[in-house]
C-alpha cells in the first residue's frame, strides 16, 4: 500500500499528457493529418493512424483513471511512449526535418527536446509499472498470509 500515492501521481501525470495530446490532435485534426502525411515512414497508414493515435491516447488515459485497469493503462502508456520515442529517434537519425504532429505546446519542442520529454514520461511509465507490480505482490502476500492464518 505504500506505493499507492506514487502510482496515483504517475498515473495523473500520464492522464494529463495523453488527454492533452489527444485533444490537441483532434482539435487541430486537419493539421495533424497533414503533418502525418509528410512523415516518410507512415504515409500509407495516415487515415488509420490519424484516428488510432488519439483514440489510443484517450483509452489509455481512461484506463489510468480506474483502479482496476490502472496496471493495463500503465503498460499501454509504456508501449505508446516507447513507440513515440522510437519514431522520434528514427526522425533524428534520418535527419528528416518535419514539424512535430503532437499538437499543443509539445509541438514547439525540438526533436531532441521531444526525445528527452518522451524518455522522461517513458521512465515514469516504467516506474509506475514497477511500483504497481510491487503493490500487487504485497496484496497477494497479505491474502496468502490471511488464508494461512499468519499475521
Amino acid at each position: 500500500m505504500k506505493h499507492r500515492i506514487p502510482i496515483e501521481i504517475i498515473s495523473s501525470l500520464l492522464i494529463i499528457l495523453f488527454v492533452y495530446t489527444a485533444c490537441s490532435k483532434l482539435f487541430e485534426y486537419s493539421l495533424f493529418k497533414s503533418q502525418l502525411a509528410n512523415a516518410p515512414f507512415i504515409k500509407q497508414a495516415v487515415p488509420v493512424i490519424a484516428w488510432l493515435l488519439p483514440a489510443a491516447e484517450l483509452i489509455t488515459a481512461a484506463a489510468l483513471t480506474i483502479t482496476t485497469t490502472r496496471k493495463a493503462g500503465l503498460y499501454s502508456s509504456f508501449f505508446l511512449l516507447l513507440f513515440f520515442t522510437a519514431y522520434i529517434t528514427i526522425m533524428l537519425l534520418s535527419n528528416v526535418h518535419l514539424p512535430c504532429s503532437c499538437g499543443g505546446v509539445i509541438k514547439s519542442l525540438s526533436w531532441k527536446q521531444h526525445l528527452l520529454f518522451n524518455i522522461f514520461f517513458l521512465s515514469l511509465s516504467a516506474l509506475g509499472i514497477s511500483l504497481s507490480n510491487k503493490e500487487s505482490n504485497q496484496v497477494s502476500n497479505k491474502i496468502i498470509c490471511a488464508k494461512k492464518g499468519v499475521s
